[in-house]
This record gives structure tokens, sequence and C-alpha cells, in this order.
């Protein structure tokens, strides 16, 4: 095929929105045989969003892309305020529109103007209309065992061609201008992009690091130049200023609309009238168009007769005979007032700038729902000096919401907001934790297996189901059940990981044993045939356990009753299961913690004073939790917290309901509670989700 075929996407319609209604003047193409509109009316903001690049003259542009959902919320905010629009700040726009949003993701770095001040190049550019930022590529550290790690690129910069960046590494490693990396490869595929670079054994990496943002394209500066065209003028525009172009040209594509839509509302309404004057004066007019000769005479009379237009009078005569029906009538009364009523708001929109400025608004409100997607580049704070501070080379550090959900979906919130689960969450999520961008999140599957993925690297998502399959992001496969996440810093090595089995079986593990990122999964424990790993908590080395069954007992240790143990090896006995079907259904450190929570699969909860669960020494049967109904095969699940802490309750058949601690009956071990969920038929409570609140793990002394 000669020439690439495209179809243009359903964006693109909104830069041709109204354009059949006189909304922007036409002027004629380069050989004057046709005409073309001398700008589009746009109801995106196409010019800040999609960014622009050119050279002519004397001058050249440079204008970044922004992310759609911002700028919308940039113009609101002018629109609401748009009576003290002089006092609007930069700064004040900057809320909404954070800096530029590059299509290839990547971390924007500021330049920093002035020692002295805060201010920074972003600030200055949107300020000024000209400025410099500084463009970097995301990556994360892999280690491979054996003092050997790996460099992973996963964003870069804009505008960035990644053959040339492979070429350009490849040449100053031939060059012996970077030392230490062993091989590059390109493994991108349809997931996203990844560009490994494999490190020597013993690599200094932060040092590499340092050499490739400082001689590749990993890192780049790019200078913003806002030169735009107004009123066919090139004017250097500040943020401000672009934006309140953009909106007096949406004002005046909304006025010229609405006065295109009045005449075309009157011009109806008018023919409309002289309908109903024929339908009201109907012998008449057959009458007066029987006796005339021709057309033009039957119209003459008709206007005589009936004092209306000459317009009105040939509407008549090309009315058709069915809509003489007392149907058509009716319809045509209502078309009457329905234009009525369209006239008299296009009148009074046309005459109050406040609702034509809340019609641009909803407008605005309109294209971010159906078109905003999440932005891509992460915007720090600071400079982007070439330090060997790997943290900060590698991320900036973000507090944000973790999530793991029952289907295995992973993400991370845009906010610091915990999730919304309601009862009719597809897909509810088995873990919530607070964490950062710097740290790790480790999965567990049930056969004791763990896998990594930064946190970093955790798509965000609205909700926890719209995240992406954890098999996506590690080593796993799909079919790899996993049951249990932490989130830990990389830098984490004090306290240890407590890890417990459905069959009772209990192992600490130290924190400084764990590896740091892994492309493999590795061990953790060793899981005897028909068990599994169910629970992965973080303690300090002097917490409390408590471990509950589903035939409602419970038991309460110390964890240095469980000695720590190395990767792989096997658990001990925490507790002693009941004869016949019985399983751990709950594990958890009590700490600060003042109750336990228990629910039945029947959906009876209760809440106990921890105090009236006695420590003892592991290995036991612990102690009656609940007092189980007739209804219920066990006990589902069992939380230990504070009355004000929130959980969620899963069943299943999917459905999830939120709760807080304090709600539930509260009574001594032996009250078997009240209904908290309502499940019906072969619908049972499966388990309950917490937050996993961020902490920093000190280790504390054990006793003997």
């Amino acid at each position: 095929m000669r020439y690439t075929e495209a179809r243009m996407a359903q964006i693109g319609d909104e830069l041709m929105t109204d354009l059949s209604m006189n909304t922007v003047d036409f002027v004629e193409n380069f050989d004057g045989t046709l005409e073309e509109p001398g700008v589009l009316p746009s109801s995106i903001p196409n010019l800040l969003v999609n960014g622009a690049s050119g050279i002519a003259v004397g001058m050249s542009t440079n204008i970044p892309p922004h992310n759609l959902g911002e700028v919308c919320d940039a113009l609101t905010y002018i629109l609401k305020n748009w009576d003290t629009f002089e006092d609007i700040t930069t700064s004040d726009l900057m809320r909404f529109i954070k800096g530029p949003d590059f299509p290839t993701g990547g971390l924007i770095y500021h330049h920093i103007d002035d020692a002295d001040t805060d201010e920074g190049s972003l600030l200055t550019a949107y300020a000024t209309g000209r400025g410099k930022i500084t463009m970097r590529a995301k990556v994360h550290i892999e280690e491979m065992g054996r003092g050997k790690s790996r460099i992973i690129v996963s964003e870069l910069p804009y505008q960035t061609n990644k053959s040339a960046l492979v070429e350009r590494i490849a040449y100053l490693v031939r060059e012996g201008k970077i030392e230490g990396i062993a091989d590059l490869r390109d493994e991108s595929d349809r997931q996203g992009m990844r560009l490994t670079i494999e490190l020597q054994r013993g690599a200094d990496t932060s040092a590499v690091l340092a050499k490739l943002f400082q001689l590749t394209p990993l890192q780049e500066t790019f200078s913003i130049i806002m030169l735009a065209l107004v009123n066919g003028e090139p004017r250097l525009l500040t943020l401000k200023q672009a934006l309140r172009v953009y909106l007096d040209h949406r004002l005046e594509v909304v006025r010229r609309r609405s006065e295109f839509e009045l005449a075309r509302a009157r011009e109806r309404a008018h023919i409309l009238e002289g309908l109903l004057k024929a339908l009201g004066n109907l012998d008449e007019v057959i009458a007066i168009i029987r006796r005339s000769r021709t057309p033009d005479t039957a119209r003459r009379n008709l206007m005589d007769a009936l004092k209306i237009t000459e317009i009105q009078a040939t509407a008549i005569l090309d009315m058709q005979l069915r809509r003489l029906a007392s149907l058509e009538r009716q319809k045509i009364e209502e078309e009457y007032k329905e234009k009525q009523k369209l006239i008299a708001y296009l009148v009074d929109l046309l005459q109050n700038p406040n609702k034509m400025r809340a019609v641009v608004s909803d407008e605005l409100d309109n294209v971010k729902s159906a078109y905003n997607d999440p932005r891509r580049t992460v915007i720090v704070d600071g400079t982007a000096k070439v330090t060997a501070d790997v943290v900060d080379l590698l991320m900036p550090q973000e507090k944000t919401i973790a999530t793991l959900t029952v289907n295995g979906k992973v993400a991370r919130s845009y906010e610091l907001a915990l999730p919304k689960v309601t009862g009719d969450t597809d897909d509810p999520p088995r873990a919530i934790m607070e964490t950062d961008t710097g740290q790790i999140l480790y999965l567990f599957t049930d056969t004791g297996q763990c896998a990594t993925i930064p946190v970093q690297q955790l798509p965000q998502a609205h909700t926890p189901s719209e995240g992406t399959p954890y098999a996506n992001l590690c080593g796993f496969k799909n079919s790899e059940r996993v049951m249990a996440a932490v989130c830990l810093s990389p830098a984490q090595s004090d306290g240890f990981l407590f890890l417990a089995t459905a069959g009772g079986e209990v192992k600490r593990l130290r924190l400084n044993d764990l590896p740091g990122m892994m492309a493999n999964p590795f061990k953790v424990m060793d899981i005897e045939p028909g068990d599994s790993l169910g629970w992965v908590i973080t303690t300090t080395g002097n917490d409390e356990i408590l471990l509950t069954t589903a035939q409602a007992q419970a038991i309460r240790f110390k964890e240095i009753d469980v000695r720590p143990t190395g990767l792989g090896a096997g658990g001990m006995r925490g507790i002693k299961l009941g004869e016949g079907v019985d399983k751990v259904v709950g594990a958890n450190v009590v700490r600060d913690a003042t109750h336990v929570w228990t629910i039945s699969d029947a959906g009876i909860g209760k809440s106990t004073a921890i105090s009236e669960y006695p420590t003892q020494g592991r290995a036991g049967m612990g102690v009656a939790t609940m007092k189980l109904t007739e209804d219920s095969r066990g006990v589902a699940a069992c939380f230990v917290g504070k009355p004000d802490d929130t959980i969620i309750i899963l069943t299943s058949k999917g459905r999830a309901k939120t709760v807080r601690l304090g709600s539930a009956v509260s009574g001594r071990r032996s009250l078997k509670g009240d209904y908290i969920i309502s499940v019906s038929g072969r619908e049972v409570v499966v388990g309950v989700a917490s937050v996993q609140k961020a902490q920093i793990i000190e280790a504390e002394a054990e006793s003997a």
C-alpha cells in the first residue's frame, strides 16, 4: 500500500464539534478553490493537551502535552472565578495542572532557578511562557543473586527513540566510557516497554546509573516555549493567558452556536405558526386552494386571507394531506411549544454571560468524564542532580495505597484514600496496604513461593478491580494463588515476617534474610502436602500472635516462642487443631489492639476484649473464642484491632461489605454474637480484608 490509512479516533470528532453551526469563520484554502475553517471549534483544549512544536523565521514554539482532566479542572476553576480572574495566580492554576504529562510517562524534575528561593523552572515557565525541565526515564533495580543485578528501564523521556538509546549505550560501553555493563537487551512486548541493562558481578549500581543519566538520553532537558498564534499574531503566553484565550474562544463558539440555533428555531416556529393558522381555518384554506388556478395565485390568496408571510404560505401549500389528521395537528402544536421554549432559553442564554460560562463548564465536564485518563508522568520536586543515592535516582517516594484483589489484580491508588468497596463490587480487595512508591510489594502464594513488584510499577487505578493481574508484573503464573501481600522498604532490615498456614504451622523469618527485587520467584517456607500458606504479617520481634481456628478456638502466644529460620525452611506447630475438619482462619499481631473481632461463615459476628485471651505457650489448643450456632459450620475469619478500625467482609459469591469493628455486638468469648452480613442459600463468609498500616519496624531485644 502506498498510503497509510487511518481512522480518526472518537475524541478527534470533538475538534470539529458544531462546525456546521457557523461557530467559526471560513477562509479560502491555498489555491482559493475551497473554503476551510480558520480555526476549529474544538471542545477540547487541544493546544495544551496535545502540545505543539515548530519553528519559523525568527521564532519557535515548544508546548508540552498536558493531562486532559487537569486542564479541564483548571479551566473550570477560572470559569467559577471569572469576576476575579486578575487575582488568579500561576500557583493557583498549578494546584490543578501539576505540570506536563507526556504520553511516554517518565519523571520530571524541576530545575531550581535561584538557590535563594523555592521557585522552580516549572512555575517560572508557566508564569512567563519560557522555562526548562529535566525529563528522566523511570527505572528500577532487580537483584539476580550472587552479587549480580540489572537495571530495568520501563518508561522513556518524551520523544526519546528506544533504538537510538540502545545504540548509544552500546557505543559508550564499547568505548569504555561506561563500565560495569555485561549485557543489554530490549525485552519490550505487548505488556509494555522493558529495556534490561544487566550489570557485571560486583558493579556499583549507583555509579552505572549516574553515568547512564549523564551520557545517554535516559535524562533529557525539555525547553518550554509557549508561543502560539492568537488572532493571527504570534504571542508568548503564560499558562493563565493560554487558558483564558481558550475560554474566550469557547465562549465565542457557544455564542455563535446559540445565535445559529436561535435563528433556526425562529424560522421553524414561524412556519409552525402558519401551519397552525391553516389548521385552525382548514375549510377556508381548502376553498382558497381549490379556486386558485396556479400555486402562485393560491400563495397570494392565502397570504391575504390569513395575514401570513410568503414563507408560511409556501409551507401550507407544501403540507401533505396526512398532516390534516388530528394527531398530526397535536404534533405540530407540541413542536411549536418546544420551539418557543428553546427560543426563550437561547435568548436568555445570549443575554446572560454567567449562563454561557456555565454551558462551557458543563461541556468541559462532559469531555473530562468521556476522555480523561490517568496521569502518566510523575512530577518530582527538587533538582535532578546525578548523585550516588540510588533511591533518589530511581523514583520519587509518594505515599499511596496498594491493593491485591481476590481475583489476583494489583494496583495503587491515585490519592492517599482507602478504596471504596460496595456490595456489588465484582472483585473485592484481599489486601489493602498503606505504602509509598519507594517500597517493594512482596506477594506470597499458598505453596510458600514469593515474588516481588516495585510499588512504583503498580498501575494506578480508581478501584482495586481496575488493576492488572499480578502475573503481568512478576514471575508468577496466573494459575498460582496469591494469598498474602506485604509492602516493605528495600532498606528495611530490622524486624521479622511471621507466616502461618491453614494447617496450624508457623514460621518466623528475619527481614534482612529477604532478598530485594528479584526477577524470579523464591521460596520463603516449605509447605507440607495438603497444607497451604495463608497469612504473612510483619512483627517487631517482641510481639504477641493470635491464631484462630474454624472450630472457634484461639491461642495467644509470644512470637519469640517461634525461633527464626532461613528461607526455604519449614514451620513448627503454632496451634493444635481440633478433630475432624478444622483449619486456621486467622493470624493476627496483638500489639496495641484492644478487641478480637470474630465472624462465622453464616455472617454472625461479635467483638471480645483482648484481655479475655490469656497468653500461653504455642502448640496448644487455646481457648474458646465464639459459640457457634446450628446454621454455622465454623468461624470464617478473625481480626484483631480497635473499635474504630474498618474491615471488609468477603463472601463466596464475591460480595463485600465494609463494617467498623465497634459496630459488632461486644461480649465475652462464649457469646455467639449477632448477624453482621446477610447470606443466602449456599453463600458463606470466606474471609475479611483489612488495612495494613504503614510503619517502620524497629527490632526489639528478644528475651531468652
